[in-house]
């Protein structure tokens, strides 16, 4: 429990136990848990979706829930994205691009694309249809830090030392295998259920995509990156949920 304790509070803003002291290790130690993290947060977001989109406006109801997601992280994985397209995107060379990422002050890249993903999140928010719209809201979080745990096992880490490095360390076998085993779980129980394992699949996909790109051009990965795989994937799980119509085709055909 400690180490999901760890997790919980270095990934959202719920600080329900009070922890001072966290090595190294037991950050590394908490990958595991990433995706029972994702859990909570799926619970609060079904239980925010059914109250504001039951009361409001679908494309009020939309923007509100954006602004749950952000403070019930503290916008820690939009930071990550941010840094990483100010970098990625400056075309500069490999150590250059891992200078601005490093540099806290947000870059025009950064802050375009920033805007331009929740621009995409809402949109697909406020097309889904309500039969899909709790289910796109649990998955997503959970899929999400499935994936960061999938990138940060399989490439390595970029820098020589870090707070990624940490979880890079750590992240074996055994805690691939717990955290997809959590992620099982949670996506198993929903119906229709292909489309929560068409979801996964895509958003596990498109992590692997862009961790072997972001491999590519900096040589392994960063913290910055892994925030930007969760974010990232979260938008892809959305998205797949907004195609639930043409999957369904495809299956009816076959």
């Amino acid at each position: 429990m400690r180490l999901f304790f760890v997790a919980l509070q270095f990934l959202t803003r719920i600080h329900i136990v009070k922890q001072d002291s966290w090595t190294a290790e037991d950050f590394g130690r908490s990958t595991r848990f990433f995706p029972l993290v994702g859990i909570v947060l799926g619970f609060i977001y079904v239980l925010a979706a059914a109250i504001l989109f039951d009361f409001l406006p679908k494309n009020t109801a939309a923007s509100l829930m954006l602004i749950i997601t952000i403070a019930m992280t503290g916008g820690l994985h939009y930071d990550g994205f941010m840094d990483t397209m100010d970098g990625l995107l400056s075309a500069r060379s490999r150590d250059r691009m891992l200078e601005i990422m490093k540099d806290s002050r947000v870059g025009s890249y950064g802050a375009l694309s920033a805007m331009c993903l929740l621009l995409l999140q809402w949109s697909f928010l406020s097309d889904l249809e309500e039969s899909a719209l709790f289910m796109a809201l649990f998955l997503m979080p959970v899929i999400g830090r499935m994936a960061m745990v999938m990138v940060i096992a399989v490439f390595p880490y970029a820098r020589p030392q870090g707070l990624g490095k940490a979880f890079a360390d750590m992240a074996d076998k055994k805690t691939v295998l717990l955290a997809g085993v959590i992620t099982i779980m949670a996506i198993l129980p929903w119906e229709p259920v292909f489309m929560a394992i068409a979801s996964l699949l895509a958003g596990l996909a498109f992590a692997w995509l862009f961790g072997y790109y972001g491999t590519k051009q900096l040589g392994g990965l960063t913290g910055d990156l892994y925030g930007a795989i969760e974010l990232m994937t979260e938008t892809v799980v959305l998205g797949t949920f907004c195609l639930e119509g043409t999957f369904s085709i495809l299956l009816k055909a076959l």
